[in-house]
């Protein structure tokens, strides 16, 4: 029997990281037809499911969203919402049938302050990280030209990490250009990859004992692989 999914780790007021991949990998967007499709389903849903949409990118063959439900269980409507309009909308223009994401979306808890400001960095560095873009604002298809003034984006709905890098428009631009010049240090790419993988809380160690007392889940990442035999106590209560 296959195993039951663990429940999706969802808190009210706080961020979620959303992935979705392409099946094997394949392309999930094949012209500027299809991106523009996409933003205009995700707009929709999230606007019918009261998901605040804060950063996202969508890359060829999967994207990232950082976005805030209005309660537990928003989320996955809005995004099966959006799944079966894309994949129809991209089936009849591409001639195709058949499933077109990897089973369904990731997401990772993500608690307030540096925390919700570093995935946005993340988010938004994707294109440079695979090298399709010397600049993230050299990428189209992202909620990059609204945190840095380029233009107007009405599916971005700004986090209030961002609001809080300066009291006026123009300093939080220039403060957030800053931080996008400089990459994320490896040990925060890891910490942000490990934590979708696993689809944790990430966050503080009291911001993630506070969900797992409420919540009565997991949240905290786990190493990879079998425990040691011979772990001691330390070990095993650490």
């Amino acid at each position: 029997m296959p195993m039951p999914r663990r429940p999706r780790l969802e808190a009210s007021g706080f961020p979620l990281h959303i992935t979705q991949r392409g099946v094997n990998r394949a392309a999930t967007f094949i012209d500027p037809g299809d991106y523009s499709r996409y933003l205009h389903w995700l707009a929709e849903a999230f606007a019918e499911h009261h998901v605040a949409l804060h950063a996202y990118v969508l890359m060829g063959n999967h994207v990232h969203l950082l976005a805030t439900p209005s309660r537990p269980g928003a989320l996955s409507k809005a995004m099966g919402q959006l799944g079966r309009r894309y994949v129809l909308s991209f089936n009849q223009r591409h001639e195709r049938t058949g499933t077109l994401w990897e089973g369904r979306f990731r997401s990772c808890l993500v608690d307030s302050d540096r925390y919700a400001l570093a995935v946005c960095r993340y988010i938004e560095l994707n294109p440079v990280r695979a090298a399709l873009a010397a600049r993230p604002e050299d990428y189209p298809w992202s909620s990059v030209h609204h945190h840095l003034g380029r233009r107007s984006d009405p599916l971005v709905t700004p986090h209030p990490s961002f609001l809080a890098l300066g009291t006026d428009p123009r300093q939080r631009i220039e403060t957030y250009r800053h931080l996008l010049v400089d990459s994320l240090p490896d040990e925060e790419l890891a910490a942000i990859r490990e934590y979708m993988r696993q689809e944790r809380a990430l966050g503080s160690p009291r911001f993630q004992s506070m969900l797992e007392a409420s919540l009565g889940q997991v949240a905290s990442t786990r190493p990879r692989g079998r425990p040691r035999k011979n772990a001691t106590k330390k070990d095993s209560t650490g």
